[in-house]
């Protein structure tokens, strides 16, 4: 399943992420810092939601409060509690 979810305080203006099962099947970033979101998006290709929220949730980017990898992990959490 695809999901779209819209990121706050952060450069990107969209996360689409592709989920089969429990799993992460892909992650696209729309703006933001290109080489880190893409980066992000293919280490976590293949991983668990849970264990891709543990690592990314709480990053903070220049003082923000939030980062485009903690918006991923808000993301995997709103995913997971849809689908709960």
């Amino acid at each position: 399943m695809v999901y779209e979810y819209n990121p706050v305080g952060v450069c990107s203006m969209k996360i689409t992420i592709e989920i089969d099962g429990e799993k992460i099947k892909s992650v696209k970033f729309l703006g933001g810092c290109a080489g880190n979101t893409q980066g992000v998006a293919s280490l976590i290709a293949g991983m668990n939601i849970d264990e891709a929220i543990k690592r990314l949730k709480g990053i903070d980017c220049a003082g923000r409060g939030t980062s485009c990898p903690d918006q991923l992990a808000r993301a995997l959490e709103e995913i997971k509690q849809k689908s709960a």
